[in-house]
């Protein structure tokens, strides 16, 4: 019984220690202090030109979309459909590289 009891406050403080180091690193780590200053509201300017610059490019990207969904007058409806499936890819892998390059740009402030 003894024996029991010694392990078990050895395997605590153990635990403890390690919750103490990690709690540590987690607020020194880089991410961290990053996220905590765009919380306080240190870099609101730049949070509205970056909105702007997605709001422009995601304009451009439904504009080009648009174009590329009509018909055109030599195509059959084949090669139409066929060129929609690929365009739809396209335009949502552009729309996700947009939405990823502004978080990007978010968390390296």
């Amino acid at each position: 019984m003894n024996n029991v009891v010694k392990k078990m406050i050895v395997f605590s403080m153990v635990g403890i220690i390690q919750i103490g180091f990690s709690t540590s690193l987690l607020e020194a780590s880089p991410l961290h202090n990053k996220l905590t200053s765009q919380q306080h509201g240190g870099d609101r300017h730049g949070q509205h030109d970056k909105d702007q610059d997605r709001r422009e490019r995601e304009r451009i990207e439904n504009e080009r979309h648009e174009r590329e969904m009509k018909r055109r007058p030599n195509e059959n409806d084949r090669e139409w459909h066929e060129r929609q499936r690929r365009e739809n890819e396209r335009h949502e892998e552009n729309l996700r590289r947009i939405a990823h390059d502004i978080l990007e740009l978010i968390l390296d402030k």
